[in-house]
């Protein structure tokens, strides 16, 4: 049964008030891959009343007040994406389309949702609990760069109104918060739960803390946000992470206290075998449903978080570093269930999580002694105390094949190639090959220059390179046609336009052409994007080059695209401002060829009038040779449907050698 959305809801379940009330920016979606729909259900166990109200119109409080005041909290988050980013392209302009809303509408949600529902509540209710969370306010949860107003901003506790702020994957903040409000602890004096932030007025009873920067230094130095930024990520450990201070003028502070302590495997079982409807609510059926569930409701979530640790990927700070895995067993119920499900077709369309090959924590020092302040795990190259190891996903999978009518089961997830080729059992990557691909795999090696990759926090391109080879040979022993999609990335800190041209030139040489490619995206919490707005390492406060410009960002963008004709301009003038005038030409190791139209004012500048104009095979009109060049290439293409430029050009070049 979906939990209430109306007063109606309420009264067929016997519920005069609700004990908590959770504001979405997405459509209510009852299904394990939505945080909201998480939190709801956990809090059910735990014997909690909750209703939801989803994408409430912001303009009035009609929507907001429909369930009345709970009694112990509002819940408020952004959605499963943040809104900033769900709204704008990383041109900052405005999408067409939002698959978490009926009929993909765009539009149901506001900018800054979290911020603008928070403050709505405020409006409405007055002095009524408020707590934030999910991944808008997670990130956000101290003084942070935004990019969309390219300014530095507070705390979103601060400008949401809220009293508390729950941060990372709150399963266990939510329910020991719930419990300290249901005991009569007032939300004021919730100050001691791991997981959340809070808003102080002094700093009694805060210990073992860090005192980071103020929001007044952050905002005015750049070298103080870029330190800022390293104690924060240097504290995202249960284990090792500190009680984090940042100071807003005389007497107000927020205060973060130190992470949750990972989920235990039986803790994950539980959470996902909950009594979920798997899917949308039905009033949005005549709406046109929501598309977001389509890829998700047959795929498996069997992990989180991520030792990989990108520069531009904020789950460092959202989920850790700490692996947590549910058990095969849990999997494997949860796969049996969609075979009763009207519309499962046998296909699972994904097994895995951030990264799909990571199923345990990186070594065995971790479990005692936290995740590695100074040192990553596969970053600048692996650790030599990594325990490297798809033994178990690789029953999972088998187990998941065997399910009868189960037809496929996909892994779509990210695979971490340098971690694959790291095992020296290749069961799981020939399992892979033959099992478990779709036509295309997708990895993301994003970039194949050494400084782009190392901004990155990314592996050298030389393990790509034997992943790539070694995927082939394996796909051609199988008499498989499947093919490698790496993502890529354009612009990111670090990327100059010779990296980028490096790029093109890689694309040239594997005859591919990206359909899609992403420009670097500073969304906040991360190392990348402070990189992108301070022009500094956090790691190394040494400066770094930032392509900022949007004619600089659109060149990398369309040298990685170079055969699209749209691009020649951008590619061209790219060329010429990089020195790189030798690819641009006829051979066939050139990117693009000279046009001659757009060529013209150019040549005119730098040739002497009395030079005679040049022809496209570089022969001066008077000097080329007298043959009859129309007829010698009509008469050597005889049984050809066409003769392109290529052969026309090989044509005159023969015929002038034949002269001499």
């Amino acid at each position: 049964m979906f939990l209430p959305i109306s007063k109606p809801d309420m009264e067929q379940r016997g519920i005069h008030q609700l004990d908590f009330i959770l504001v979405t920016g997405d459509a209510y979606v009852d299904h394990p891959s939505f945080g909201a729909a998480i939190i709801a259900r956990v809090l059910e166990r735990e014997g909690f009343t909750v209703g939801i109200i989803a994408q409430p119109d912001w303009r009035n409080h009609d929507d907001i007040m429909k369930l009345g005041i709970p009694r112990h909290a509002f819940l408020v988050t952004g959605g499963n994406i943040d809104s900033m980013v769900n709204h704008y392209s990383v041109t900052k302009k405005r999408r067409k389309e939002d698959v978490y809303t009926p009929g993909n509408v765009a539009g149901k949600r506001p900018d800054r949702a979290t911020i603008v529902y928070g403050n709505l509540i405020r409006q409405a209710f007055g002095d009524v609990p408020i707590i934030i969370g999910g991944i808008e306010a997670s990130l956000r949860r101290m003084g942070h760069y935004d990019y969309w107003s390219d300014q530095v901003r507070r705390s979103i506790l601060l400008d949401s109104q809220a009293d508390l702020l729950l941060y990372g994957m709150a399963e266990k903040s939510i329910v020991q918060v719930g419990q300290a409000l249901e005991s009569g602890i007032h939300i004021k004096d919730i100050t001691f739960v791991k997981g959340t932030c809070y808003r102080g007025t002094n700093l009694e009873g805060v210990y073992d803390k860090i005192i980071l920067p103020t929001f007044k230094n952050i905002k005015t130095s750049k070298e103080a946000y870029a330190k800022s930024f390293l104690l924060q990520s240097q504290n995202t450990d249960a284990i090792t992470g500190k009680t984090l201070v940042e100071t807003y003028g005389d007497r107000e502070y927020i205060v973060q206290l130190p992470p949750q302590a990972p989920l235990t495997e039986s803790a994950f079982d539980s959470i996902y075998g909950l009594n979920y409807e798997r899917t949308y609510h039905p009033s949005y059926e005549v709406l046109g449903g929501i598309s977001a569930i389509k890829e998700v409701k047959f795929s498996i979530i069997s992990n989180r978080g991520c030792y990989g640790a990108c520069n531009f990927c904020a789950l460092t700070f959202h989920q850790g570093r700490v692996m947590q895995a549910r058990s095969p067993k849990s999997i494997i119920r949860e796969a049996e269930s969609f075979v009763e499900d009207k519309d499962f077709k046998g296909y699972i369309h994904d097994v895995g999580g951030p990264t799909a090959n990571f199923r345990k924590p990186s070594c065995q020092k971790q479990l005692k002694y936290g995740v590695c302040k100074e040192k990553q795990c596969l970053f600048p190259e692996k650790c030599e105390n990594l325990d490297v190891d798809h033994t178990e996903y690789v029953e999972i999978l088998r187990k998941l094949r065997s399910i009868p009518k189960v037809k496929k089961v996909f892994v779509r997830s990210g695979i971490r190639f340098d971690y694959l080729m790291y095992d020296k059992d290749p069961t799981f990557f020939n399992e892979l090959c033959e099992h478990h691909i779709s036509g295309q795999l997708k990895v993301a090696p994003e970039h194949v220059d050494h400084e782009a990759l190392s901004y990155m926090g990314k592996p050298d391109h030389a393990i790509y390179e034997r992943f790539t080879k070694r995927y082939e040979n394996k796909n051609e022993a199988l008499e498989k046609k499947q093919f490698l999609v790496p993502y890529l990335m354009s612009s990111h800190p670090g990327s100059t336009l010779q990296s980028a041209i490096k790029l093109a030139l890689y694309l040239r040489d594997i005859g591919h052409q990206p359909q899609q490619v992403q420009d670097f995206y500073p969304t906040p919490a991360t190392a990348s994007t402070t990189m992108y707005y301070t022009g500094l390492d956090p790691r190394t406060m040494k400066p770094v080059f930032v392509p900022k410009k949007a004619k600089e960002k659109a060149m990398q963008r369309a040298l990685i695209q170079y055969k699209k004709p749209q691009n020649y301009e951008l590619v061209k003038e790219a060329l010429l401002l990089a020195g790189r005038e030798d690819l641009i030409g006829f051979d066939r190791d050139c990117l693009i060829r000279p046009r001659q139209n757009s060529d013209k004012s150019r040549q005119n500048q730098h040739q002497p009038h009395s030079v005679p104009k040049q022809t496209k095979d570089g022969l001066a009109k008077k000097d080329r040779p007298k043959s009859n060049v129309k007829s010698h290439i009509k008469n050597n293409s005889k049984g050809q449907t066409k003769t392109g430029p290529k052969q026309k050009r090989k044509t005159i070049r023969n015929v002038h050698k034949k002269k001499k």
